[in-house]
């Protein structure tokens, strides 16, 4: 998430890929990354679909794959159907092939002095094992695209429900869409999100990196902040959390692997002065509120029985939202002041504070308002409860209730 990368939902991204494409070839490499079950393939297959005989398909985990000679041949393949009009080849799941990024590197080469009119197009689920790759071998080579975990908008349009309906369900239930159809059978819905997303998530792509030494002390790192949905935890109250004992420092380095798989956004807090940033405890959302379901042992909250812990679960979506929207997301604090969210990017500069239930009162706005009379380019917004989205116009702030919000894709 530190290379600025696009960040776009399904349609978005299939508009974008479809316009490189269209380009003269061979174009730059396209790296596709996104979390797990988003759609990264169904969207290569629906590609290859529509440019028909010009796209080929190959996966990098497929059997087959590991045979000798199944990528010179692929790739000989593929060079001849570029022949007498540009073609494409799309290679999911690249990670998967030994020295991948070396050997992309070499061959665009290649297309680039022959000329040769072929577009490549790699998708990965591992922000870090494709990332790392990339940075390293394939310099000025590559655009990259991140497909966002699903919006309640995406959501609403590809199972056909009301946006109210779809926007309930993501802050109880997430977005993944292959979980959709489930929803109803809450133990096979949970078995699928923990078998589908998180374990591999941690068991393939974290794990096959190398560099976990204490993989317990890992999943109990990510047990304890999905544990604190839209809390800000020092790293000291979250070692002292943990059953296994381990430094400050490979905390801190397991939650950064944790955001790098988009599992986790470890908000920082919002200061001038970096060294004041890196030494404040950060704030942890989880990307999707899926995780929060499928780890919580009561399952979702209930909305009239449980209003804070439903209210923390909102905020965590909504600063979700934000931070799948591609947006910069931070946090403030100075006691007894706070701000839920800083945000900075394309929606503009806000700082907002998040109370999903209750009426609001001049007090709600207090850390709002001192931190925008301190950083002057910000404006100040409320995210109110249902029935409480004109609240902010007696105190002449901007506000929207949740539902809103989480049907947004800029904020005016």
């Amino acid at each position: 998430m530190s290379d600025n990368p696009y960040y776009l939902d399904y349609r978005n991204c299939r508009a974008t890929l479809r316009k490189r494409l269209a380009e003269p070839a061979p174009g730059r490499i396209q790296i596709l990354t996104g979390p797990r079950q988003v759609g990264k393939t169904t969207l290569l297959l629906e590609m290859q679909r529509d440019l028909g005989s010009r796209a080929l398909y190959f996966a990098g985990d497929d059997p087959n794959a590991a045979l000798p000679g199944f990528w010179e041949r692929a790739w000989l393949e593929a060079e001849g159907r570029a022949l007498p009009e540009p073609a494409v080849l799309m290679i999911d799941e690249v990670h998967h092939i030994p020295e991948w990024a070396r050997q992309l590197k070499g061959r665009w080469d290649g297309l680039k002095r022959r000329g040769t009119r072929l577009h490549l197009v790699v998708s990965g689920s591992s922000s870090l094992r494709v990332g790392a790759g990339s940075r390293e071998s394939l310099a000025g080579r590559f655009e990259r695209i991140t497909l966002t975990h699903w919006s309640v908008l995406s959501l609403s349009d590809a199972f056909g429900v009301l946006p109210a309906e779809a926007t309930e369900t993501a802050v109880t239930l997430g977005t993944y869409p292959g979980a959709y159809a489930i929803r109803g059978d809450h133990d096979r819905w949970r078995a699928y999100i923990r078998d589908a997303i998180i374990e591999p998530a941690i068991g393939r792509d974290l794990l096959a990196l190398g560099v976990i030494r204490r993989p317990a002390l890992l999943r109990q790192v990510l047990a304890v902040a999905l544990g604190s949905p839209a809390r800000i935890v020092s790293l000291q109250k979250l070692q002292g959390r943990l059953q296994d004992s381990g430094a400050i420092e490979t905390i801190a380095h397991y939650l950064d692997l944790l955001q790098e798989a988009y599992i986790l956004a470890v908000l920082q807090k919002y200061s001038a002065r970096e060294h004041r940033r890196r030494a404040a405890p950060p704030k942890l959302v989880a990307l999707n509120n899926a995780l929060l379901s499928a780890s919580h042992p009561d399952g979702p909250p209930d909305r009239r029985a449980e209003p804070a812990r439903f209210g923390a679960w909102v905020e965590n979506a909504c600063l979700a939202h934000a931070v799948n929207q591609g947006q910069n997301v931070s946090y403030w604090r100075e006691e007894p002041l706070e701000v839920d969210g800083v945000i900075q990017g394309a929606w503009g500069s806000w700082a907002l504070e998040v109370k999903s239930s209750g009426a609001i009162s001049s007090t709600d706005l207090t850390g709002v308002l001192e931190f925008c009379r301190r950083n002057p380019r910000f404006r100040p917004m409320i995210v109110t409860g249902a029935g409480e989205g004109n609240a902010g116009d007696r105190f002449g702030v901007a506000s929207m209730t949740w539902i809103d919000f989480l049907q947004r894709t800029k904020l005016d």
